[in-house]
């Protein structure tokens, strides 16, 4: 691989991110870092977050230097009317303009839709809580590099509770589960080709039982996707039970099937 030039956009206010920090937990830039070393150290990264800047001024001008962006998760709500996530949004269109391939997770991909004029709302069929199962690619998603050599049905760590509902004009839907209908799409957006995924192949299952638990309150009295402590401590022995069967290079193959892509141009 050569030396390629990455930038990494982090989702999350730094207000989570310190509470992440106060209490151990990688921030999903970090997680993203980690992931990415694992198929290759030939990366120069920068890290940039549209919430904690007043302007753009200081990256808009540098931002064709990058082979690509890695946009992640979040724990908010892209439907929630914030100057935070106004931000995002108008980030991501300047992103359009000068970077020529975007992979998008999560959040990440909920921010692209929007910003290229599709829609995300709250999800109708309830919500992942730290794995999606059974995502299944469909005949699109055969074809497309980012699943090459993945099973065509897989779980995957996952977190979310919105899904896309409208896909951007000429987007290519590539894979399901129960949950969300979208779970991956391609679509072009300026100079942009945005490959997108709402599950986070980046992060780990034990993350996602160490965010399980640091947000077991609100998700049993806020979210009401739990009803007590015991159907939570239920939920993350499932999880504990995917760990001991996942692959780490499996899980994470679309990160290098991107890696590939950048590689490849």
């Amino acid at each position: 691989m050569k030396k390629l030039n990455l930038l990494i956009v982090e989702g999350n206010l730094q207000a989570e991110n310190n509470d992440f920090k106060n209490l151990g937990i990688p921030t999903h830039s970090e997680s993203l870092k980690e992931s990415l070393a694992y198929f290759t150290r030939d990366l120069n990264i920068d890290v940039f977050n549209p919430c904690s800047e007043k302007n753009f001024d200081k990256i808009l001008p540098n931002l064709e230097k990058y082979d690509g962006m890695i946009w992640g998760g979040s724990s908010l709500n892209i439907y929630n009317d914030c100057i935070e996530i106004k931000q995002q949004i108008s980030f991501m269109k300047e992103c359009f303009k000068k970077i020529n391939k975007i992979l998008a997770i999560c959040w990440g991909m909920q921010v692209a839709v929007t910003a290229a004029g599709g829609e995300v709302k709250k999800s109708i069929n309830g919500a992942h809580i730290g794995i999606a199962s059974n995502i299944e690619i469909n005949d699109n998603g055969l074809k497309h590099p980012l699943y090459k050599s993945k099973n065509q049905k897989f779980n995957s760590p996952a977190f979310n509770f919105d899904e896309v509902v409208t896909l951007p004009q000429g987007a290519i839907h590539l894979a399901s589960n129960k949950i969300n209908k979208v779970q991956s799409i391609e679509f072009n957006s300026g100079v942009s080709n945005i490959w997108g995924l709402q599950y986070h192949p980046e992060i780990t299952y034990n993350k996602m039982i160490t965010l399980i638990n640091f947000r077991k309150e609100k998700l049993i009295n806020n979210r009401k996707c739990f009803t007590n402590e015991t159907e939570v401590n239920k939920h993350i022995e499932l999880i504990k039970n995917e760990i001991k069967i996942s692959v780490k290079e499996s899980r994470m193959l679309e990160l290098k099937n991107w890696l590939d892509y950048l590689n490849a141009a």
